[in-house]
């Protein structure tokens, strides 16, 4: 055995015996799993292709449509909702249990979760600022930009879900999965305006949230809610992509007609039913399996990180992307990703892609918990004597 494996292994022991026995590890790996999910997702679909001095966006779904199946397995925000509204709803009722005002319970949240916008929003001016001065492409430019800010649309929604947590910790999913059903009538079967979309940006992500709530209520207990969920959403789902017309990809794809995104559609909505299905009934097996100390230590680490993965992670792929491209038009780097040679030399990116996240977590870690020039606070993925309710608000 190895120095660096049994320095592994006593670090992994020492973060499991700090973590409180009556903390739920599921919850916290189903948290890491919808994170790593996102960051795959976006970095195996989403290309900077170089044409001379510019780089425009381009997905290998575009030319491969058939490989719409690595969608399904990376596009994983529903689970995010699901344990979001689950620790939303449960923290909610401790701070009215300790007399804690909404007022001061959703400030906390919510600075927390933005605390790190702040860096990615710095660096990114200031980047901005440097390529127009320097006569940068304005097209390249935007496409980055747009890029490195795409995943602040999860944190407002996310901010406007938390913030409403008390006026929906009770409502039945079926509600807000009445309004995607009526606003996608309207849109694609009635004719009307594409704007009416936008109204599912809330009301889609509103049914996993609200599955969670029902998660914290003890609603959901037992496996036949997670079989429902999951048999009845992949049928819905199946009948919508086959007999309904709706795409296949459940994100984005450049040039498509219709996203089930952006914003989402029914299709995307059932999808992330059967997920939160699967979720919950993998909940006793990843139970389970944290008891490994390695295992609980991963996940908790990257539960640790979640923020920084999730804000920094476009951007590590820009910046691999720019500091190669003096080297000439890399495969699955700087080319369009119109094959499987594309897809092959992509995944030997990838290490280099997480060196470079590993790099920028490093630069901003003290933004995890909301505040670049404050000293961290000590984890409470670990600390004993704080319950989970009162862990990260970003989930």
């Amino acid at each position: 055995m190895t120095r660096l494996t049994v320095a592994i292994r006593d670090t992994a022991a020492r973060i499991d015996a700090a973590t409180p026995a009556h903390r739920d590890r599921a919850v916290d790996a189903l948290r890491a799993f919808a994170v790593l999910g996102v960051v795959l997702g976006h970095w195996l679909v989403t290309a900077l292709a170089a044409d001379g001095r510019s780089l425009r966006t381009a997905s290998p779904l575009q030319h491969m449509p058939w490989l719409a199946p690595v969608s399904w397995a990376c596009q994983t925000l529903a689970v995010f909702f699901l344990v979001g509204g689950h620790v939303a709803t449960r923290s909610y009722a401790s701070a009215r249990e300790r007399g804690t005002p909404y007022r001061r319970w959703l400030h906390a949240r919510l600075a927390r979760l933005f605390g790190p916008v702040v860096a990615v929003l710095t660096l990114w001016t200031a980047v901005t600022l440097a390529l127009l001065l320097s006569d940068a492409e304005y097209g390249t430019v935007r496409t980055l930009v747009k890029l490195a800010l795409s995943p602040m649309w999860f944190l407002l929604v996310f901010a406007a879900l938390t913030a409403a947590t008390p006026l929906v910790a009770r409502m039945h999913p079926l509600w807000p999965l009445a309004v995607v059903l009526h606003v996608d009538v309207l849109r694609f079967g009635l004719g009307a305006p594409g704007g009416l979309g936008w109204l599912n940006l809330a009301a889609g992500w509103l049914v996993p949230y609200t599955l969670g709530a029902a998660w914290t209520r003890g609603e959901l207990r037992g496996r036949r809610p997670g079989w429902v969920l999951l048999g009845g959403g992949t049928a819905a789902t199946a009948a919508l992509v086959g007999w309904a017309g709706y795409p296949a990809a459940m994100v984005g794809v450049p040039g498509a007609e219709v996203s089930n995104l952006n914003p989402p559609t029914l299709a995307a909505v059932t999808f992330g039913l059967a997920q939160c299905g699967l979720a919950l009934l993998l909940r006793d097996r990843l139970r389970h399996a944290m008891r490994r100390p390695v295992a609980w230590a991963a996940v908790a680490l990257v539960n640790l990180s979640a923020m920084t993965v999730f804000l920094w992670h476009q951007t590590a792929l820009m910046a691999t992307t720019a500091a190669l491209l003096p080297a000439g038009p890399l495969p699955g780097l700087h080319t369009v990703p119109d094959g499987l040679g594309w897809v092959a030399a992509r995944a030997v990116w990838l290490p280099v892609l997480v060196l470079a996240l590993v790099v920028c977590g490093a630069a901003f870690r003290t933004w995890e918990r909301g505040g670049g020039g404050r000293r961290r606070k000590r984890s409470r993925v670990v600390r004993a004597h704080l319950p989970m309710t009162e862990r990260t608000p970003h989930v």
